[in-house]
C-alpha cells in the first residue's frame, strides 16, 4: 500500500457518499496504490452505518474504525495511523471543505525530497470570525515552534509514516504534528490547496478552543525543546531566581551602607523577604530540574527510546 488517507468522521452522514465519490476520482487511476481509514468518532447520527456500507461495497479501498465514543479528533487521528498500511499518511477532513483532488499534488511535492507536505488554505471559504483568531493563532504558534507555516489547522497534510509514528498524540495536539515532525528533522514544506464551503452540518470548533491551543502550545514547545533536557528549563528558570535575589540582596545592603534605606531594620524590609523567596523558589526550580531528568532517564531507558532519529544507513554502498 502506497499512502492511507486518514479521516476522522463525526456526525457526517449526509457528506459521506460524496466524499467517497470525491476519493475515487481523484486518486484512481494514480501511479500509487490507496486505502482510506475513516475513523468514527462516537458519532451520534447515521454516519457509522454510511460507513459499514461504504466498507462492505468497496473493501478494497474503505477501512472503518468505530470508537465506543466520542474521544476526539486527536484520538481519531492517532487511530486512523495506527490501522494504516501506507507509507505515505494523508489527514483531511469528512467534512468536504478539504478536496481530495489534492492528494496527487501533495505527493508530487513530497517527491521532491520532503517528509511532511502542508496544506495552505490560501483562499479560505469561512467567515472572520474563524479566520482572524486563526492567523493569530498560526503567527504565535508558528514563532514559537519555529516552524513557520501560514496554516496550522488546515487538516490535509501528507507525512511520511516514518516521521509521524515516533509520537503519541493527546488532547487536540493533531495541529502541532509539523512541529514534532520538525522536532526529528522532519523536512517540511507547505503547498496552497483548494477550501471549499461547508455543505452539510456545522463546524465542530468554535472561539472556546483558542484557551485549548495556548496551552497545548506550552506542552509542545516543552515536548520539543526539553523533553530530553528538562533541567535547561527548571533549572536555568530557577538560577534567574537565585540570580535576581543575590541582585536585591546586593541592593539593599548598598542602599544600607550609603544611608538612603528609611528602614530602621534590615530584615524588616519587603524587598529582603523578596529576596529570600525567589532564593527557596530558584533552589526549588533546579531540585524539580534534577527529578525531571530522572523522569526522563526512565521513560527513554525503561521503553529502549532513542535519543536520536536516524534517516537513513549507508552500508557497503547498500542504503538501509
Amino acid at each position: 500500500m502506497d499512502i492511507s488517507v486518514v479521516i476522522p468522521v463525526y456526525n457526517e452522514e449526509d457528506s459521506l457518499h460524496l466524499l467517497h465519490k470525491a476519493l475515487h476520482a481523484a486518486l484512481d487511476n494514480q501511479w500509487f496504490s490507496w486505502e482510506a481509514v475513516l475513523v468514527d468518532d462516537g458519532s451520534k447520527d447515521r454516519s457509522l452505518e454510511v460507513l459499514e456500507e461504504l466498507a462492505v461495497k468497496d473493501p478494497e479501498h474503505m477501512v472503518v474504525v468505530a470508537f465506543r465514543r466520542n474521544f476526539g479528533q486527536t484520538a481519531a487521528m492517532s487511530a486512523g495511523i495506527d490501522y494504516a498500511l501506507g507509507e505515505v499518511i494523508v489527514l483531511m477532513d469528512a467534512d468536504l471543505q478539504n478536496d481530495p483532488a489534492d492528494i496527487p499534488m501533495m505527493l508530487e511535492k513530497m517527491a521532491e525530497g520532503y517528509d511532511v507536505v502542508s496544506g495552505w488554505r490560501e483562499h479560505r471559504k469561512d467567515d472572520l470570525s474563524r479566520t482572524f483568531p486563526s492567523r493569530i493563532a498560526n503567527a504565535l504558534i508558528s514563532k514559537v515552534t519555529g516552524v513557520p507555516l501560514h496554516d496550522y489547522g488546515c487538516s490535509l497534510k501528507a507525512y511520511r509514516r516514518d516521521v509521524i509514528t515516533g509520537f503519541r498524540l493527546y488532547g487536540e495536539m493533531h495541529r502541532f504534528i509539523p512541529a514534532f515532525a520538525n522536532a526529528i528533522g522532519a523536512r517540511i514544506t507547505e503547498v496552497p490547496v483548494r477550501h471549499h464551503p461547508r455543505q452539510f452540518g456545522k463546524a465542530k470548533y468554535g472561539l472556546e478552543r483558542i484557551g485549548k491551543v495556548i496551552l497545548d502550545l506550552f506542552a509542545v514547545k516543552f515536548l520539543t525543546c526539553y523533553a530530553n533536557k528538562p533541567i535547561y528549563l527548571f533549572g536555568g528558570t530557577g538560577l534567574g531566581m537565585i540570580g535576581a535575589s543575590v541582585v536585591i540582596l546586593i541592593g539593599l545592603i548598598i542602599n544600607r551602607m550609603l544611608g538612603h534605606s528609611h528602614e530602621t531594620h534590615l530584615v524588616r524590609s519587603p524587598l529582603l523577604y523578596m529576596s529570600m523567596m525567589l532564593f527557596i523558589l530558584g533552589f526549588q526550580c533546579i531540585l524539580l530540574g534534577l527529578v525531571a531528568e530522572l523522569l526522563a532517564r526512565t521513560y527513554h531507558e525503561s521503553q529502549d527510546k532513542k535519543s536520536y532519529t536516524v534517516r537513513k544507513v549507508i552500508r557497503r554502498n547498500v542504503v538501509e
